[in-house]
């Protein structure tokens, strides 16, 4: 078990539909960094940005940008993740995809499709939430309209880190700002969101506000508009410490959830 784990968040414009001139892009960022990480996040349909043109720019799991997360993870030893259009079964899956250094890959399918740009008429949602341990560490990866939901998010699972990958627009970033504090606030667990900024082919414009936030809700880094590369220590002695003391889990409500 590892008692720090050292996080960068990567906050980037999307090429648009452009999977190999993303990959370099993020390479290149990834391969500037000097400092020990353990863990790098790109944003949600990083190879693409958010389109529902799935057949211009899907992959299988077996195609370059997976390959291209096996290879880059191994030669900088940290995970790479973010979300990825996959075929898969004749259907298209807005999936977060976890790429560990020694090749092992944890995948998440996007549970709340995005009906108000039509996603879930092309995309098919996931229905398994996905808790995975790393290095001691258990991560629940979602992807962007998930945060809206916070029973889905819900900490049964006693996970430490919470993480949100997303290209969520510039009109609706206050909600972005609150509910991540929210989802780390009622969780008591550390919660990272990484957006995208700047402007996609279909005009919507895109802020960032890429946050980290402790198990208290309270700021790791400081809010930004630009391209940026952020890098943050979480420390799992604060979970287990306000854990332990507030004990506001205890008092979480049963429930079973059917999907």
């Amino acid at each position: 078990m590892k008692e720090k784990l050292i996080v960068s968040i990567i906050q980037a414009e999307l090429i648009w539909e452009n999977p190999e001139a993303n990959r370099i892009k993020f390479q290149n960022t990834i391969k500037s960094v000097k400092e020990n990480v353990d863990i790098f996040v790109l944003q949600e349909m990083f190879t693409s940005g958010f389109t529902m043109h799935p057949q211009k720019v899907a992959e299988t799991m077996k195609g370059d940008t997976i390959k291209w997360m096996q290879k880059l993870s191994k030669e900088v030893n940290a995970v790479i993740c973010g979300s990825v259009i996959i075929s898969e079964n004749n259907y298209y899956y807005n999936r977060f995809v976890f790429t560990e250094p020694n090749g092992t890959i944890t995948t998440y399918n996007k549970r709340h499709t995005f009906t108000l740009a039509g996603e879930h008429k092309v995309y098919k949602a996931g229905k398994e939430k996905v808790v995975l341990e790393y290095k001691g560490w258990k991560i629940c990866p979602l992807v962007c309209y998930d945060l809206r939901f916070p029973v889905w998010a819900r900490n049964v699972e006693n996970y430490d880190l919470l993480i949100y990958v997303a290209n969520w627009p510039k009109p609706r970033i206050a909600a972005w700002d609150t509910l991540l504090k929210a989802r780390a606030i009622e969780n008591m667990t550390y919660c990272i969101g990484v957006n995208r900024v700047g402007k996609d082919i279909n005009g919507h414009q895109y802020t960032g506000h890429s946050a980290v936030l402790d198990g208290l809700g309270e700021p790791l880094n400081s809010i930004n508009e630009d391209e940026c590369v952020e890098i943050i220590e979480l420390n799992k002695n604060h979970i287990n410490t306000i854990r332990k003391k507030l004990k506001f889990l205890d008092d979480r409500d049963n429930f079973s959830l059917i999907v």
